[in-house]
C-alpha cells in the first residue's frame, strides 16, 4: 500500500491541492458573482488570479517538489506558471462563455463543469511544462 501510494504521491497531492484550488476559484466566483452581481468574466478573472496564486506555491512546495538556487530561476518558474495558467484562464473564459451567454446555463453549474476541464489541463502544464526535474 505504501509502495502504491508513493508512486501515485504527487497525483494524490495535485487532486487534493487542486481540490482546494477548485474550492476557493469557485467560492471567489461565488462572491463575486451570485453575492455582489459582478459581471460574471471580471468574477472568474479575479477568482482566476486567486487561485492562481495559491496553486502556485502548493504545487511548486508540495506537489511537485520544486526548488531553486536563484531569484531568477524562481522568477522564471513563476512566469512559466503564469503564462500556462493564462493559456487555461482563455479556455475557462470560452467555456464560460459558451455555458453563461450562448447557452444561458447557470453561471455556478458552468463554472463547475468548467473547473473539471481546467484541472486536467493544468495538471499537464504543471507536470510536462513548468515544475519538470532539471538534470
Amino acid at each position: 500500500m505504501i509502495a502504491l501510494f508513493k508512486k501515485y504521491q504527487n497525483i494524490i497531492a495535485y487532486l487534493f491541492f487542486g481540490g482546494l484550488t477548485t474550492l476557493i476559484n469557485m467560492v471567489v466566483f461565488y462572491i463575486f458573482d451570485t453575492q455582489l452581481g459582478w459581471n460574471y468574466q471580471l468574477a472568474n478573472f479575479i477568482a482566476w488570479l486567486v487561485s492562481v496564486l495559491f496553486a502556485f506555491f502548493t504545487n511548486k512546495v508540495w506537489v511537485f517538489g520544486s526548488s531553486y538556487t536563484t531569484v531568477k530561476a524562481f522568477f522564471k518558474e513563476l512566469w512559466s506558471f503564469f503564462f500556462f495558467r493564462g493559456l487555461s484562464y482563455f479556455m475557462d473564459a470560452g467555456i464560460m462563455f459558451i455555458g453563461i451567454s450562448l447557452l444561458h446555463a447557470n453561471s455556478n453549474l458552468t463554472k463547475l463543469i468548467d473547473q473539471f476541464v481546467i484541472v486536467l489541463l493544468n495538471y499537464i502544464f504543471s507536470k510536462f511544462f513548468i515544475f519538470t526535474k532539471k538534470s
